[in-house]
Protein backbone atom coordinates (compact mmCIF):
# COMPACT_ATOMS: atom_id res chain seq x y z
CA UNK A 1 0.00 0.00 0.00
CA UNK A 2 1.16 3.61 -0.62
CA UNK A 3 -0.06 6.65 1.33
CA UNK A 4 -0.90 9.60 -0.83
CA UNK A 5 -0.20 12.06 1.20
CA UNK A 6 -1.58 14.28 4.19
CA UNK A 7 -4.13 16.61 2.27
CA UNK A 8 -7.53 16.06 3.98
CA UNK A 9 -9.57 15.89 1.16
CA UNK A 10 -7.55 13.35 -0.75
CA UNK A 11 -8.76 9.66 0.53
CA UNK A 12 -6.31 6.74 1.56
CA UNK A 13 -6.59 3.96 -1.13
CA UNK A 14 -5.57 0.94 -0.39
CA UNK A 15 -5.23 -1.66 -3.72
CA UNK A 16 -5.31 -5.56 -3.01
CA UNK A 17 -5.70 -8.64 -5.44
CA UNK A 18 -8.00 -11.01 -5.21
CA UNK A 19 -8.05 -14.83 -5.87
CA UNK A 20 -8.21 -14.49 -9.00
CA UNK A 21 -5.53 -11.94 -9.25
CA UNK A 22 -7.55 -8.78 -9.84
CA UNK A 23 -6.36 -5.79 -8.36
CA UNK A 24 -9.36 -4.31 -6.06
CA UNK A 25 -9.29 -0.65 -5.16
CA UNK A 26 -10.49 -0.13 -1.31
CA UNK A 27 -10.82 3.12 0.68
CA UNK A 28 -9.54 3.77 3.96
CA UNK A 29 -12.31 4.47 5.92
CA UNK A 30 -11.03 4.19 9.24
CA UNK A 31 -7.28 3.16 11.14
CA UNK A 32 -6.99 2.71 15.06
CA UNK A 33 -4.72 0.71 17.37
CA UNK A 34 -5.91 -1.02 20.26
CA UNK A 35 -3.89 -1.13 23.78
CA UNK A 36 -2.43 -4.37 22.93
CA UNK A 37 -0.65 -2.59 19.91
CA UNK A 38 -2.70 -4.71 17.68
CA UNK A 39 -3.60 -2.24 14.67
CA UNK A 40 -6.71 -2.38 12.53
CA UNK A 41 -7.88 -1.30 9.63
CA UNK A 42 -11.32 -0.68 7.47
CA UNK A 43 -12.03 -0.63 3.82
CA UNK A 44 -15.03 0.08 1.87
CA UNK A 45 -14.55 -0.61 -2.16
CA UNK A 46 -13.78 2.11 -3.51
CA UNK A 47 -16.44 2.43 -6.56
CA UNK A 48 -18.89 1.82 -3.73
CA UNK A 49 -17.74 4.96 -2.34
CA UNK A 50 -18.96 7.27 -4.60
CA UNK A 51 -22.35 8.76 -4.26
CA UNK A 52 -24.03 12.46 -4.10
CA UNK A 53 -23.54 14.33 -0.58
CA UNK A 54 -27.21 14.42 0.35
CA UNK A 55 -27.77 11.23 -0.18
CA UNK A 56 -27.08 8.19 2.40
CA UNK A 57 -25.46 5.04 0.92
CA UNK A 58 -25.06 2.19 2.76
CA UNK A 59 -21.89 0.63 2.46
CA UNK A 60 -19.74 -3.12 2.99
CA UNK A 61 -16.78 -2.97 5.84
CA UNK A 62 -14.10 -4.68 5.35
CA UNK A 63 -12.49 -4.81 8.94
CA UNK A 64 -8.27 -6.16 8.85
CA UNK A 65 -5.62 -6.09 11.36
CA UNK A 66 -2.64 -5.06 9.86
CA UNK A 67 0.93 -5.07 10.30
CA UNK A 68 3.71 -2.25 9.13
CA UNK A 69 6.06 -3.47 6.69
CA UNK A 70 7.76 -0.16 5.14
CA UNK A 71 5.87 1.30 2.95
CA UNK A 72 3.59 -1.75 2.81
CA UNK A 73 1.01 -2.94 5.37
CA UNK A 74 0.40 -6.89 5.80
CA UNK A 75 -3.37 -7.38 5.87
CA UNK A 76 -4.28 -10.04 8.45
CA UNK A 77 -8.45 -11.40 8.70
CA UNK A 78 -10.19 -11.18 11.40
CA UNK A 79 -10.92 -14.56 12.65
CA UNK A 80 -11.66 -13.96 16.69
CA UNK A 81 -14.60 -13.56 17.81
CA UNK A 82 -14.09 -10.96 20.33
CA UNK A 83 -11.71 -8.99 17.60
CA UNK A 84 -15.54 -8.99 15.64
CA UNK A 85 -17.05 -7.63 18.74
CA UNK A 86 -14.68 -4.79 19.00
CA UNK A 87 -15.19 -4.06 15.66
CA UNK A 88 -18.37 -4.07 15.63
CA UNK A 89 -18.77 -1.53 18.62
CA UNK A 90 -16.00 0.67 16.77
CA UNK A 91 -18.00 0.97 13.96
CA UNK A 92 -21.10 1.84 15.82
CA UNK A 93 -19.28 4.38 17.70
CA UNK A 94 -17.90 5.60 14.44
CA UNK A 95 -21.15 5.88 12.63
CA UNK A 96 -22.66 7.63 15.55
CA UNK A 97 -19.72 10.32 15.34
CA UNK A 98 -20.29 10.58 11.99
CA UNK A 99 -24.41 10.78 12.04
CA UNK A 100 -23.62 13.62 14.54
CA UNK A 101 -21.34 15.51 12.78
CA UNK A 102 -23.89 15.40 9.81
CA UNK A 103 -26.98 16.58 12.03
Amino acid sequence: MSKNGNHEDEQEMVVISNEEGQEETFEVLFRFEQDNGHKYILLTPADEAEGEDDETVEQEVYPFRYEEDGENINLIPIEDESEWDMIEEVLHTLETELNHEDG
